[in-house]
């Protein structure tokens, strides 16, 4: 029978490497730079997430779906002044989905299939990966002491999906943008991206036109721990007019703390979308973050 590498045995490999840069900042203050996307810190992002559904095709009746999002955190030195973060977002996803639609909730090539008399529709389960993303931000080197933080460059998605239903069947690509701000006992800012498609896998696929802000507020509390909140906005040009924004608010906790003397940072959260699509949407979401800093890859700067 195969065997799969654990949490735990990963954690003691990473705990059996080197890691200098690591072993400089307490945990407090590596807490801090994992809420930071302009970070030096290299990561194993992964969020587990859990969300209740409805809308006009659900007759207010909620539908539960999970994702699992694997996402490394990789920060370059370019040059001893300028960076460059890249941060692969690669989802596993177990949802229902209504008949003619995707889980971005554009349809495919039919009207979504109304079959009761309520109002209601049909749905499919539907589990696989959906589409990659990967952003690659440039940004200037922080110095000592400096609060705002710019960054900026190109964000692609990429057709991975294994089912027609939870991805576009298209290759997108569009500007992504980055603004930090560090207080001494907290940090704030946003990333905003938006994509466009330039070539289709399926001569069927639709075009795309959809935007993401991810928004944060975090703040340090004694022992490692932070308060804060981090959801991400939605909008989708091709949807319907009552269907193009997900906004959702929300309150996390975190905890860093060490497994097997690696640095590893929990996060708990729930969400609630003060708007969202009227057809089917997302409107409740509980986020479970596991965050192990991992040793740099680069020992300097390429150039």
């Amino acid at each position: 029978m195969r065997t799969y590498p654990s949490v735990h045995g990963l954690l003691l490999v990473l705990s059996s490497l080197s890691m200098p840069a690591i072993a400089e900042d307490s945990a407090t203050e590596l807490g801090k730079k994992l809420s930071d996307p302009l970070s030096n810190v290299w990561a194993l992002f992964t969020e587990i997430d859990y969300n209740w559904s409805e809308g006009d095709f659900t007759n207010g009746q909620w539908r539960t779906g999970q994702s699992v999002v694997f996402q490394p955190i990789m920060p370059f030195s370019l040059t001893k002044d300028l960076k460059l973060t890249m941060r692969p977002t690669i989802p596993a996803i177990r949802t229902d989905i209504p008949v003619g639609r995707r889980y971005n909730t554009v349809p495919i090539d039919a009207e979504t299939e109304i079959i009761f008399p309520d109002g209601s529709a049909a749905f499919d389960d539907h589990s696989g990966i959906g589409d990659t993303t990967l952003p690659m931000i440039l940004f200037p080197e922080s110095k000592p002491g400096q609060r705002w933080g710019f960054g900026g460059g190109p964000t692609f998605i990429f057709p991975t999906a294994t089912e027609d239903e939870l991805g576009t069947d298209t290759w997108q690509a569009g500007p992504a943008g980055v603004v930090t701000y560090k207080g001494d006992n907290f940090s704030a800012g946003f990333l905003a991206s938006n994509w466009w498609n330039f070539a289709e896998r399926d001569n069927d696929a639709e075009d795309t036109s959809h935007g993401a802000l991810l928004y944060w507020y975090w703040y340090s509390l004694p022992n490692a721990w932070q308060i804060g909140l981090g959801p991400t906005i939605t909008y989708n040009d091709k949807a319907e007019s009552d269907n193009k924004w997900n906004v959702p608010i929300g309150l996390s906790v975190a905890k860093m703390t060490k497994i097997g003397g690696v640095p590893v940072k929990f996060q708990f959260g729930v969400e609630k979308s003060v708007i969202r699509q009227e057809d089917y949407g997302k409107d409740w979401t509980v986020k479970l973050n596991i965050i192990p800093v991992i040793p740099s890859l680069q020992k300097k700067p390429f150039f």
